[in-house]
């Protein structure tokens, strides 16, 4: 098979240049390389810049039912091909089917939500805060806004900033991950046959060298950002250092919190299903169970029981419900943590690498892998793996999980097992997390609140989609007006203080 050839999309068509580098595209599920896809230099993240901020020129000026308009058009796009942009991202990625399905639906919620954008830029008004003065708030458009987006959710995390930025009027330049760049393309062109004028978004693929030019060019106001605490960290404190505003979300150790009296198949069910769904490469996933003793030796027998019935194999067979890794590197980095917790003393449960595969060819393939004992210092709890092992930690009593919780670096997700209203409302009010899920082992938000966590998993101070993702994409003007009164003759009527 000869690979595809993947290309930038600037100005409403393909960038039909020669390219100085080009990265390999594999098939996660055989090991095979499915495309090659452009890397972009300066040049042409540049092209990509001058693209939008030409067309910002227009666009900013387009009426909310214009944008609006485009933005419902593109969702009944999105949703009459649902089923194409599910396979893109599984052939890419490698989730399984229903996996990517449902990113796919996620991410349309987010589309609705910017659908509403006349409802969401309405500003403030305040009639005669002084004599015959009144002050009244509007929100503008940055201009040229950049959005880099990771490999796990190709089709999602793009959707989470993108709409919303176009909606609030103004031009982007998105850089997907190298690993699966078809999404985005695919989208690029749903938005430009729902109307979206040329150069209002722009997609460059690439490398360090894109992102980089993104967060240096003096024309980008702003930069929304998706990956690992240390790349997010890198991206915020260069973005803001250039003068942009910046949101950076980054890692996660998301635990999930077992009280004695949970209902344990629920919760034996939540963390396989959130700890090895889309094969642990989620930010949100479940990647410590903190059980609450005396209930540890139950709970982790019935998720052993759970593992041992767990399909795994290619995304794209339908009985499968686990897929493989993104790359061969990334396998193998996550394989290296099961040798490490094993010398660092923890119990290896279910070892991944001796799981039944369903697949044909050499695919990135783990199995899902359990630890028992972990304790805190050890590099499988400390360690942001992104991969499908599950590590249980055991504690005393709720007081011990709290604060195992807390000390964490990372505050992304958490959840809480039980069927104790009392403790889950402590728990939510107590725990140093930005999202909590209450027998809900992924709580992610839906699409009219926003997603972010706290400490080492958000630089900036805003989140992601829903109303935290129109305040970032627009500034805020105050404007106070007084009018002459016609019926005084045009005589000033007084200096309009606000007393």
């Amino acid at each position: 098979m000869t690979p595809k050839r993947i290309t930038h999309r600037i100005n409403g068509k393909p960038w039909d240049g020669i390219p100085e580098r080009a990265g390999e595209v594999f098939d996660p599920a055989t090991g095979e390389v499915a495309g090659l896809v452009d890397f972009a230099g300066v040049a042409e993240v540049d092209a990509a810049v001058a693209a939008a901020s030409t067309a910002f020129q227009s666009w900013r000026h387009a009426s909310l039912t214009q944008r609006a308009t485009v933005m419902f058009a593109f969702r009944e796009l999105m949703n009459s091909r649902k089923r194409e942009l599910t396979e893109i991202v599984t052939a890419e990625h490698g989730k399984v089917l229903s996996d990517a399905a449902g990113e796919v639906q996620r991410a349309l919620e987010a589309v609705e939500f910017a659908c509403g954008i006349p409802q969401l830029l309405k500003g403030g008004f305040s009639e005669n805060a002084s004599n015959r003065v009144d002050v009244y708030s509007i929100q503008q458009p940055l201009g040229v806004v950049g959005v880099i987006s990771p490999f796990n959710f190709p089709a999602m995390v793009p959707l989470w900033f993108v709409p919303n930025a176009i909606a609030c009027g103004n031009t982007v330049v998105l850089k997907p991950s190298e690993k699966d760049p078809s999404a985005a393309n695919f989208l690029a062109e749903l938005f430009a046959e729902a109307g979206l004028p040329d150069g209002v978004l722009n997609v460059v693929h690439g490398d360090k060298v894109a992102v980089d030019r993104i967060l240096e060019h003096p024309d980008v106001r702003a930069v929304s950002f998706v990956g690992s605490t240390p790349i997010a960290r890198y991206v915020y404190e260069t973005g803001t250092r250039h003068g942009k505003r910046v949101q950076a979300l980054g890692g996660a150790k998301n635990h999930m919190v077992v009280l004695p009296d949970a209902d344990l198949d629920l919760a034996a069910d939540a963390a396989v299903s959130a700890g090895f769904g889309s094969a642990g490469e989620r930010c949100m996933a479940i990647s410590v169970v903190v059980a609450v003793e005396p209930v540890g030796t139950e709970l982790v027998a019935r998720i052993q029981d759970r593992i041992a019935n767990l399909r795994v194999g290619d995304g794209r067979r339908p009985a499968c419900e686990m897929g493989p890794l993104v790359t061969g590197a990334h396998r193998d980095r996550v394989v290296s943590y099961v040798d490490a917790g094993v010398a660092a003393g923890a119990s290896l449960v279910v070892d991944g690498r001796d799981h039944p595969i369903d697949a044909s060819g050499s695919g990135f393939w783990l199995g899902p892998t359990l630890f028992d004992h972990v304790t805190p210092e050890m590099s499988v709890y400390t360690d942001e793996i992104f991969g499908p092992i599950l590590a249980v930690v055991r504690v005393d009593g709720y007081d011990a999980a709290v604060e195992l919780v807390n000390a964490n670096p990372y505050g992304n997700g958490t959840a809480i097992f039980t069927n104790d209203g009392g403790a889950a409302r402590r728990y939510q009010n107590e725990i140093e997390v930005g999202m909590v899920g209450v027998n809900v082992p992924i709580p992610v938000p839906v699409s009219y609140y926003s997603f972010g966590g706290w400490k080492d998993s958000l630089f900036g101070d805003s989140h992601a989609y829903g109303p935290h993702g129109v305040h970032f994409f627009t500034r805020t003007k105050v404007v106070t007006s007084r009018w002459l009164d016609p019926s005084h003759g045009g005589v000033n009527l007084g200096f309009p203080t606000l007393s």
